[in-house]
């Protein structure tokens, strides 16, 4: 599922090592960058990693503020630095891709086989685990990142 969260981006100007600050008030995150690219990119990965985690524990995304609401929503939650003189720009992750992209663990799970069918992929060299992986893929209608 993809959706665009509102961003707000502050360039602090204060020579420091990462002088762009960024805010996602949607999903109250805070994050920062040493270029303008930069930001828009921790603030994706941020919201990816926040929104796949939200989903492991079944918790439902956020809606995307408006922009009116966004800008609400950071002069509320501003402490040391006003979030909504900043620059207000949309930062889009497709949570789906974004997964694959990142959760690239395996896990093992039990199949069971006839044990005639098991000796036929065996002694034809077949990996059973790809062949199951490839039909997951195909009966999903989703394809490997790659």
């Amino acid at each position: 599922m993809k959706q665009v969260y509102p961003t707000f981006i502050v360039n602090t100007n204060d020579g420091s090592e990462h002088p762009f600050l960024v805010c996602v008030p949607d999903m109250e995150i805070f994050t920062e960058g040493d270029t303008f690219a930069d930001a828009i990119e921790m603030a994706r990965d941020a919201i990816g990693l926040t929104g796949i985690s939200m989903e492991d524990h079944k918790e439902q995304l956020p809606v995307p503020s408006d922009q009116n609401t966004a800008i609400g929503k950071v002069k509320h939650d501003t402490e040391d630095i006003d979030f909504s003189k900043g620059i207000l720009t949309y930062v889009d992750v497709d949570f789906s891709e974004y997964r694959k992209k990142i959760d690239t663990k395996t896990v093992r799970r039990n199949v069971a086989l006839p044990s005639w069918l098991n000796y036929e992929a065996e002694h034809a060299g077949i990996n059973v685990s790809r062949v199951l992986q490839e039909a997951l893929m195909n009966v999903l209608n989703v394809k490997r990142n790659i």
